[in-house]
C-alpha cells in the first residue's frame, strides 16, 4: 500500500527533527575540562522521542498529534488549532505556525486564566510572515485544574466543537492525559514540531 502525502511529510519532518539533535549530539562530543583537569559531566543525551503537530489544511481542526519513538508512531490523537483559519499571522484565530516549538513548562495543575489543568507551555514564535509573534501557546484541553471536567465553558468538553481553540494545539481530557502518562514513559522532547 502507497503511503499517503500527509503521512510522507510527517516522516521527512520527523527524519529532519531526529537528524538535527543527531548534530546537536555530535557537536556536543567534545566535553571541556572540569575543575582540576577532570572531564565536565556528558550533556544529557537527547530524548528519542518526537512529538509532532501536523496540520490537516482541509480542516484545521481535525489535525494530528503524533508521538514518535526511535521513529516510529506510538499514538496519535485528533487535536485541533485555530478556528479554521489558515493563516497563521492571525492572533487568536489562525492556526499554529510551522516550526520547532520549545517546550517551556509541562504541568498537570495548570491554573492560568483561560488554560488549566494538563498544560504544555510553549516558546513564543513569529508567524510565517514575521509580522506578528504567537504568544501564549499551548498544547491543552477544556479542564478545571485538578483534571476534572467543569460545568460550562471553557471547562468542559463538549464534543468536536471543542477542538477549535485561539492557536493552540486542543486535545480531548482524555487524549492529552494519556498524552502526559506516555511522555513520563517514554521520555519527554525538548520541542514539538508543527508542520503542515
Amino acid at each position: 500500500m502507497k503511503p499517503s502525502k500527509r503521512w510522507t511529510r510527517a516522516a521527512a519532518a520527523l527524519g529532519v527533527a531526529m537528524a538535527a539533535t543527531a548534530m546537536t549530539t555530535a557537536s556536543a562530543g567534545a566535553r571541556p575540562a572540569g575543575p582540576a583537569g577532570t572531564s565536565a559531566p556528558a550533556a544529557a543525551a537527547p530524548s528519542p522521542t518526537t512529538l509532532v503537530f501536523d496540520k490537516n489544511p482541509a480542516d484545521p481542526t481535525n489535525s494530528r498529534l503524533s508521538i514518535y519513538r526511535n521513529g516510529r508512531v506510538q499514538k496519535s490523537y485528533r487535536a485541533g488549532s485555530g478556528i479554521g483559519v489558515k493563516d497563521d499571522c492571525v492572533r487568536n484565530k489562525g492556526w499554529m505556525p510551522n516550526g520547532d516549538w520549545r517546550i517551556r513548562l509541562k504541568s498537570r495543575t495548570y491554573d492560568g486564566r483561560s488554560i488549566k489543568g494538563y498544560a504544555v507551555y510553549l516558546q513564543n514564535m513569529p508567524c510565517a510572515r514575521r509580522t506578528t509573534t504567537r504568544t501564549e501557546m499551548f498544547i491543552h484541553s477544556e479542564m478545571n485544574r485538578d483534571g476534572s471536567q467543569g460545568r460550562s465553558e471553557p471547562r468542559r468538553w463538549d464534543g468536536v466543537g471543542d477542538y477549535k481553540s485561539n492557536g493552540c494545539v486542543k486535545l480531548r481530557p482524555e487524549d492529552i492525559k494519556d498524552l502526559f502518562t506516555r511522555l513520563d514513559r517514554l521520555g519527554w522532547p525538548t520541542h514539538l514540531r508543527v508542520i503542515s
